[in-house]
């Protein structure tokens, strides 16, 4: 990925360079040739189009601001309510992730978002156990982390 953003950046500055302009809508346009130029190229690179991994983390990013904006929410409504009615617990949470950076984030990510917290992680890296504020229903939890957060990160690493 490193490589090809590089050569994305070198072409730029190439196109500039034999424009003989040296301007901002300039780099932009030898920046969108460069990108051409290495899409045509891609059968060259052992990895895939760096581009992709870009809108990847883009997506990533969107669904843990759409993820923590929704439980704001919800533990407003589990505060402001006059009767505490919510249902604490702890759930274990499997996951499929391999690399330590990956479940380093995930971990943060769950962490972050308000009403979970990680009080632990597996000698293995494999397991999470993570305690809500209010988890009526375990599976749909692990479910819930499965389909956003994991499954994010999982395209983020392909």
């Amino acid at each position: 990925m490193a490589f090809q953003l590089l050569l994305n950046f070198f072409l730029a500055f190439l196109w500039m360079f034999l424009q003989d302009s040296l301007t901002l809508p300039s780099f932009v346009i030898g920046f969108f040739i460069g990108l051409i130029l290495i899409m045509v190229m891609m059968r060259f690179f052992a990895t895939r189009f760096y581009l992709w991994r870009v809108v990847a983390v883009v997506k990533l990013t969107i669904i843990f601001l759409w993820e923590l904006v929704k439980a704001n929410i919800q533990v407003i409504g589990i505060v402001l309510k006059p009767k505490l009615d919510m249902k604490p617990g702890i759930f274990r949470y499997d996951t499929e992730l391999t690399h330590d950076w990956d479940i380093a984030l995930l971990s943060m990510m769950i962490t972050l978002t308000p009403g979970t917290v990680i009080i632990d992680v597996s000698d293995d890296n494999r397991t999470l156990y993570v305690h809500t504020i209010h988890v009526p229903d375990a599976k749909a939890a692990v479910d819930s982390i499965r389909n956003t957060f994991e499954k994010a990160i999982m395209e983020v690493e392909l």
